[in-house]
């Protein structure tokens, strides 16, 4: 039996009801934007500041899109629930931001609400933004508006109901954004507190290393854990010393992070490879220190060994993997996985080929690999065309076997999945220009 609520307990209930009423409006709704707030007036220094920060944030990783223009979006993210496009941020102002203000801007960071209210996905990595403190975000949208205009409309995202329901994210950040900026800690040296910003912040990094929980979500307690995105292995950046980097030297990860190769312990490729032609490599010495000093003080997640001391497989005569390896890649990889002419060629070591599954060691196969250095281009052509699936598979178990010393279990249909993911890809991208 179901009693009548008397006054005084209808008007907790109330009162109760508009307090959780204005909560919600104060942490949903428009806190940023103060109209009596003035853009700030664009100086070379802030220009030029605004470019290094944009080059730290991988901004490019985003919205250029292969054959497009600079930051004028397009690039393809296909997603368990449908494929989402990068946006135009150039200065245009029909397709881009153009007539967006400095608080429309640092809104889109830090709450992920776009200057018309619409929320964004995300995809867009504002619960790490939300972190930037204002005067980088505007340093970094006065450089985007010192860049020529680029007319570039948007492609309309293809995701399944109800996550077409852009509305449904107010409820996604009230559960997941925890909207502040950057809080030192007193724990950590002046140089630590710099790397945590520049990984947490403004590199992002747990975008991608971090794994999501069933609402697309980071998982705090698994930050830097590793996880699988787009078809290729993020590897475990914590400090364990058998599935992450800890048993790497400080060099190693400095050299790793501004060169994208370390000595012994392989090269970087794919979207790592991204980060390291875009970003990483740009940044300024003091600041790969001062990552490499925070990456030290992550706790040390468990996973899947990544590395694990060389050693030299039997041959198996008759082996197509050996075959196809001696004639075809140890002419730059040379037998002995040392690389020739190029470090970037060398095996051993890395965690590629330390990889049972060879997750990234396929993509590779399949795709090739290529890395934009202030030294040149380190390229490495694709073979998806030249050898059969059960061809490629027996190449990566005798790489795997042979130069990570663990048994590859690399399948023909791995292989084929392999194609079918990126024949997709590349169909989503070239659909996109």
């Amino acid at each position: 039996m179901t009693l009548p609520l008397g006054p005084r307990r209808l008007f907790v209930v109330v009162l109760v009801a508009a307090l959780a009423g204005s909560w919600l409006a104060w942490r949903v709704f428009d806190r940023d934007p103060d109209p009596s707030v003035a853009d700030v007036h664009p100086t070379a220094e802030l220009i030029a500041r605004g470019e290094y920060l944009t080059r730290a944030a991988d901004c490019a990783a985003c919205h250029n899109a292969p054959g497009g223009k600079p930051f004028s979006g397009g690039l393809a993210f296909k997603l368990p629930f449908g494929t989402i496009y990068s946006t135009n941020i150039t200065a245009d102002r029909e397709t881009g931001i153009g007539t967006w203000s400095d608080d429309d801007f640092v809104r889109a960071l830090h709450q992920g609400i776009a200057k018309d209210g619409t929320h964004l996905y995300p995809a867009f990595p504002y619960t790490s933004y939300t972190a930037l403190s204002r005067d980088d975000a505007v340093a970094i949208k006065t450089y985007l508006f010192s860049l020529p205009p680029e007319h570039a409309p948007a492609r309309p995202d293809g995701l399944t109901f109800p996550f077409n329901q852009r509305w449904t994210m107010l409820f996604w950040n009230l559960a997941f954004l925890d909207e502040h900026r950057f809080r030192s800690r007193s724990t950590l040296s002046a140089e630590a507190n710099r790397g945590a910003y520049l990984a947490t912040a403004l590199g992002h990094c747990g975008e991608c290393h971090t794994p999501r929980n069933i609402a697309f979500a980071l998982r705090p307690s698994k930050e830097f854990a590793g996880t699988i995105l787009q078809g290729w292995h993020a590897y475990n950046i914590s400090p364990d010393k058998q599935s992450g980097i800890g048993d790497w030297s400080d060099t190693q990860v400095a050299n790793y992070l501004a060169t994208g190769h370390a000595q012994g312990r392989g090269s970087a490729a794919g979207p790592m490879g991204e980060a390291v032609s875009n970003s990483l490599q740009y940044l300024l010495p003091q600041d790969v220190t001062a990552l490499v000093s925070y990456l030290r003080t992550v706790k040390p997640q468990l996973g899947e060994p990544g590395t694990a001391a060389p050693w030299a497989a039997e041959k198996t005569a008759g082996d197509p993997g050996s075959r196809i390896f001696e004639g075809a890649c140890a002419g730059c990889h040379e037998l002995n996985g040392q690389g020739r002419e190029t470090p970037y060629a060398a095996l051993t070591g890395s965690q590629t080929v330390n990889d049972s599954k060879g997750l990234n060691l396929i993509q590779v196969l399949l795709s090739g690999a290529s890395l934009q250095v202030k030294g040149g281009t380190v390229f490495m052509p694709g073979f998806a065309s030249a050898y059969s699936d059960g061809e490629l598979a027996a190449v990566a178990n005798y790489v795997i076997g042979h130069f990570g010393g663990k048994t590859g279990h690399v399948t023909a249909d791995d292989i084929r999945e392999g194609r079918s993911g990126a024949e997709l890809a590349a169909i989503s991208l070239n659909s996109s220009e």
